[in-house]
């Protein structure tokens, strides 16, 4: 599985939605459930999905599918 379809599975479970909602283009702006708490919980979630660990000045930028692939993609991940 890539990062994008399990960044894409990560997302609907914290989110409860359903991965079909959820493309590259999505972001905290066009999925409502994401707000601040579930935001917290998905940042946890990459981290003990991919046993990384996400510094908290990250956690800003990180509001997109897109932003979070690239990331994880600078982390290592694959």
């Amino acid at each position: 599985m890539s990062v994008y379809e399990s960044l894409r599975e990560i997302l609907a479970s914290t989110l409860k939605t359903d991965v079909a909602n959820i493309d590259k283009a999505s972001s905290v702006k066009t999925l409502p459930a994401w707000d601040s708490l579930a935001h917290v919980n998905l940042m946890v979630a990459l981290e003990d999905s991919f046993d990384i660990e996400l510094e908290p000045e990250d956690f800003p930028k990180l509001t997109s599918v897109a932003a979070i692939c690239e990331h994880l993609e600078r982390l290592g991940v694959s």
